[in-house]
């Protein structure tokens, strides 16, 4: 029977030590109401919150209709913890969780109407009309 309690006792110990890393990702826009596409997934209009587990680099594409589409790269870096071989006691021997929350803001811009193709297509019309005798 101690070898039962003292057995009991250490998963106890080691369940009570585990860690946790919540990581997050939110997209912002001026103004709000954009398509926040990340890696190309759709995930939502800003603000847009994501999960995710893995570090690196995320395309993140902002659409929105009468503005620009805007692609940004975004460099999600491991914070120091997180780095090996830490990452190993963050994640399994902490004993609390840690919060890894990052927060970005882009402005759209309005979209420009496109001076060039409106010229060549009143040239294209008038070529037309010049052609046909109108």
């Amino acid at each position: 029977m101690p070898r039962v309690t003292m057995l009991l006792s250490v998963v106890l110990f080691c369940a009570g030590l585990m860690g946790c890393v919540h990581r997050r990702v939110t997209i912002n826009s001026e103004p709000p109401g954009a398509l926040v596409r990340i890696d190309g997934r759709d995930i939502g209009y800003t603000p847009a919150s994501l999960d995710f587990t893995w570090y690196g680099t995320r395309e993140v594409q902002l659409l929105k209709d009468g503005f620009e589409t805007r692609t940004e790269f975004l460099d999600l870096r491991a914070p120091w913890y997180q780095k090996f071989p830490l990452d190993f006691f963050s994640d399994n021997l902490l004993g609390r969780h840690i919060s890894d929350h990052r927060d970005f803001r882009f402005e759209l811009q309005p979209k420009q109407s496109d001076v060039s193709t409106d010229v060549m297509q009143r040239g294209r019309s008038l070529r037309s009309e010049a052609l046909h005798g109108r």
